[in-house]
């Protein structure tokens, strides 16, 4: 309410800010600023002359009193809607020319373009056209047909005489302004809390309406408080200035008050989002929730900053212009940040990966993503550290995400004993297959397990299977069942597993025969029993 009792201060405050110079009455049309200066001097109540201010109006076909109510109607309008003429800004060129229309005229507001003063005949005027358009704006201010409350009947009654130099109704205006501005406050906090955290409750959501739309109570309010102020304030019709002031802290206070309603309702977004998302498999848009949020704040905070200055008439596209230069040159500055920022939205968008996922990325990152950030994204190593991978890197790495695959590979060679006999060696085979089909978490579908390499010591069989294990963790443990297993067989088939050994052979010692063998079968013989052992392997 402090906003309130600032506009009241403004308001007591009239005797000084309404001060103008007093100049002498003058009825001069050459100019623009002549013609706004005519109908200024002679319309306020100092030395007010209600015929000399209605000269500025041209239409041959209107009575003198009807001009006067024109007069009349012109000056609750710029009183109602904080219009104040500035005249160190009006031209005073009397061949003043509106580039933008390519005609002699001169909008006084921007805010109101249809009210303008005419070049014809070389005076400066309202001409007819403009003249109807008074009372389109009239109604426009004064809404609901409260402007009966500002006649003249009013003004010259007991209720007009002056008290602090505010006229006795003014003053009744403000207090009931004030007082009913209080009532619509506290009534909307009253209803909102009662019916709609309430209705809220009803559906079991009382927490969202208490901790979240609560908050929001308060600047709605205040935005309902400032709407009423501004449909009430032109009845008022205090100065020029004291209604520009006035004004332009209006159009300000509803659009900040609205800037902080939208910033708070983004935490009632994020809850329903966070609902939304924990409905997915993915992790990765428990992440994008956050980031959404921020960008979505920003948003607010920049659009409602735009549109306060371009409330209060400060040019916005001189400061974009600005903007777009100045951020030229910080994306030049901040282009590693920007590039991080697509690469997080395109990690968002593309989902290489999770949280939780196992990753391995070029030769440096390897291990468990904790967390997708607004420019890195963190990664518990297996060293149990965390290293923080720019996302912009990262989008352009190829990376392998083992938390994607379907089964876990095993590879390994089991190392056997050259003195192992054939027999024995494919019973041994036939086992470790029995003891792939009975474990209950292995890809019964894809596997290798066969005799396959005659080593410098030993025979090597490769054992070539895949886990259906989820985590690491998993994954360690069934390879664990599975050695375990391969020994227990290896000892009951009494099959002895090799390792690097060295043995020394001594050709010839004296009293003793020679260790080196005899080759004595000639081709034919050696190719004989070639031939009589596939033969017989065929009978069999």
């Amino acid at each position: 309410m402090r906003h309130l009792f600032t506009l009241l201060f403004l308001c007591l405050s009239l005797p000084t800010l309404a001060h103008v110079q007093k100049d002498t009455i003058t009825s001069r049309l050459e100019s623009p600023y002549e013609t706004l200066k005519t109908f200024s001097t002679n319309i306020k109540s100092g030395s007010r002359n209600l015929p000399a201010a209605s000269i500025v109006f041209n239409n041959p076909s209107l009575k003198q009193e009807e001009k006067e109510k024109y007069a009349v109607k012109l000056e609750q309008i710029l009183e109602g809607a904080g219009i104040f003429i500035f005249f160190d800004e009006v031209p005073k060129s009397k061949d003043y020319y509106d580039s933008l229309t390519n005609e002699y005229r001169y909008v006084i507001n921007k805010n109101y373009p249809e009210i303008f003063i005419e070049k014809r005949r070389g005076r400066w005027q309202f001409q007819p056209p403009e003249i109807a358009q008074i009372d389109s704006v009239h109604k426009e201010i004064f809404k609901f047909g409260t402007d009966f409350l500002i006649s003249e009947e009013v003004k010259e009654s007991v209720l007009g005489m002056k008290i602090l130099g505010l006229k006795l109704w003014q003053i009744i205006g403000i207090a009931a302004i004030l007082f009913a501005s209080f009532l619509i406050k506290h009534i909307f906090a009253l209803l909102f809390e009662r019916v709609f955290i309430s209705l809220l409750d009803r559906f079991k959501q009382k927490n969202i309406g208490s901790k979240y739309l609560l908050p929001v109570t308060k600047p709605i309010g205040m935005i309902c408080v400032f709407i009423f102020i501004s449909m009430v304030y032109p009845l008022l019709q205090l100065p020029q200035i004291v209604g520009y002031y006035v004004v332009m802290a209006l159009k300000g206070l509803i659009p900040l008050y609205g800037m902080i309603s939208l910033y708070r309702l983004v935490n009632v977004l994020e809850v329903y989002l966070t609902r939304l998302v924990s409905r997915t498999e993915s992790k990765l848009d428990d992440q994008l929730v956050p980031l959404l949020k921020k960008i979505l704040r920003a948003m607010v905070i920049v659009a409602g900053v735009l549109i306060i200055l371009q409330n209060m008439n400060v040019p916005i596209l001189p400061l974009l212009t600005g903007l777009s230069i100045g951020g030229l040159a910080f994306a030049l500055a901040a282009q590693d940040t920007i590039k991080n920022f697509f690469g997080s939205m395109m990690i968002f968008i593309d989902k290489p990966f999770q949280i939780g996922d196992w990753i391995t990325a070029g030769d440096d990152i390897d291990g468990m993503v904790e967390e997708v950030g607004f420019r890195s994204t963190r990664i518990r190593t297996f060293r149990n550290s965390v290293i923080s991978v720019p996302n912009g890197q990262l989008a352009d790495s190829t990376i392998d995400n083992n938390g994607l695959r379907q089964y876990r590979r095993f590879r390994t060679m089991l190392a056997i004993t050259y003195d192992t006999p054939p027999e024995r060696i494919e019973v041994f085979v036939q086992g470790l297959e029995q003891i792939l089909l009975h474990h209950p978490n292995t890809n019964k579908d894809n596997y290798e397990i066969h005799l396959s390499e005659m080593g410098s010591h030993s025979l090597d069989i490769l054992f070539y299977i895949f886990f259906s294990a989820p985590t690491w963790s998993d994954e360690l443990k069934f390879k664990q069942e599975i050695i375990l297993e391969i020994l227990k067989l290896g000892r009951e088939l009494s099959v002895h597993f090799a390792f690097p050994t060295q043995t020394l052979h001594v050709e010839n010692l004296p009293g003793q025969a020679s260790l080196s063998p005899e080759y004595t079968l000639t081709k034919e013989d050696l190719q004989a029993r070639l031939n009589k052992y596939f033969n017989m392997e065929a009978k069999a």
